[in-house]
């Protein structure tokens, strides 16, 4: 099989298109509901100038393609099938299949390439011309008694069936929908448990603090809608991702903050504008920066993945106050930055404030990722690897939650 497909592709790019019709028809044959079967062989008919078996083959492709969920091949299977109508001069249907696609990936050109040459040819046409309308479906209505056709190449042929697309399972009831959540460092994963959901109906919104759910409920003749606002914190809409499946409604919420800890799904405090700003400018860095500043004046001898060992804080700041004591400038009280309070706490400040931008990354990166049991000054070792956690002698590193 795979034997048949890389012969096809190989056949295909030397131009030998009838060829690689037959490899891909023996393809077909040991697998007859591949998708990607299909699309590779209707390219090949459509470089061979068999515009309406083309067509046939992307219909098969794009059923399929819907079966097994699978989004990439469904986007490849429509954009094959809006290309072959476009061939076949059927611009209305060709812009009408070319439209769903691009909004089923905005950001590739070619989509938008190929409707808008369909949109250029439909605006020059005059009122009346059948080829203006529009007969085809999103997804093609295809007679399961029948093989779809045999496919016949040189002296290959194979006939396939063609299944209806399952039906959904009975939906849930509106007061037996349930819903679920679990979380990593990086992402919330949300659950909504409803079977039988239509996708083309289901709407779901993506906000920096909101998630909205809603579609139809047959059995009821209304709308279920479920709301989470605020969301306990924000997210990044752009980085999140949904799949409307038989079964549930999955939703994966990328984190603003990476490492923050949900308690929960929603927040009892209302958002304001001050609010916002406030989560958005809490990045990791400026969370290291205050845990660095905030460093403890007095503990134990904490690790560092300095070569030399591991350094005593408190000594050094102990050694450098009294040095300051014994210099006519009268010691630390005479610094132009010192507030006043902890000498430690200044020290650490001093430190970071004083360093160069290297330096400061080491810092930030080895307290961040070692749980703030590790501090470097040593950026060319911290940025191999991740600093572990190494709590001090006695002590022992527990996970949070």
């Amino acid at each position: 099989m795979a034997d048949h497909l890389a012969r096809g592709k190989k056949l295909a790019e030397d131009k030998k298109y009838e060829e690689a019709i037959v490899a891909y028809t023996s393809a077909l044959k040991q697998s007859p509901t591949s998708p990607q079967y299909f699309i590779e062989r209707s390219s090949a008919y459509l470089k061979a100038g068999k515009l309406r078996e083309s067509l046939n083959d992307t219909e098969h492709a794009v059923v399929y393609a819907k079966q097994r969920e699978k989004r990439e091949l469904i986007v490849t299977a429509q954009l094959r099938r809006g290309i072959a109508l476009f061939r076949l001069d059927r611009y209305a249907d060709a812009a009408f299949i070319l439209s769903i696609v691009h909004k089923m990936h905005e950001k590739e050109s070619t989509h938008a390439m190929w409707l808008k040459k369909s949109e250029d040819k439909l605006s020059a046409m005059e009122d009346g011309d059948e080829r203006r309308n529009v007969t085809v479906q999103e997804v093609p209505m295809l007679d399961v008694k029948t093989s779809g056709g045999s496919a016949t190449a040189g002296n290959g042929s194979v006939s396939y069936q063609v299944k209806a697309p399952p039906p959904l399972p009975q939906q849930t009831p509106i007061d037996k929908i349930r819903h679920d959540w679990y979380q990593n460092n990086e992402f919330v994963y949300f659950t909504l448990l409803a079977k039988g959901v239509p996708k083309e109906s289901a709407k779901v919104e993506i906000l920096e603090r909101s998630l909205s759910i809603s579609f139809p409920v047959a059995a009821s003749n209304s709308d279920y809608d479920f709301t989470l606002d605020p969301l306990f914190a924000a997210v990044q809409p752009e980085n999140s991702t949904v799949r409307v499946l038989t079964t549930k409604i999955e939703v994966i919420l990328a984190k603003t903050v990476a490492g923050q800890k949900w308690s929960k799904l929603e927040s009892d405090e209302p958002v304001t504008a001050g609010a916002e700003d406030s989560a958005t400018e809490s990045t990791s860095e400026n969370l290291a920066k205050r845990a660095v500043f905030a460093a403890p004046a007095a503990g134990p001898v904490y690790p560092t993945s300095s070569k030399s060992g591991p350094k005593n804080w408190d000594k050094i700041t102990d050694d450098l106050g009294k040095s300051d004591k014994k210099d006519k400038s009268g010691g630390i009280e005479d610094d132009d930055d010192y507030e006043g309070g902890d000498e430690a706490n200044h020290f650490f400040k001093k430190l970071f404030k004083g360093s160069s931008p290297e330096v400061q990354r080491a810092m930030m990166k080895s307290y961040t990722e070692s749980n703030g049991t590790a501090l470097s000054t040593n950026w060319e070792e911290v940025s191999k690897a991740k600093v572990e956690t190494t709590p001090p002698d006695g002590m022992e590193a527990k996970k949070w939650g």
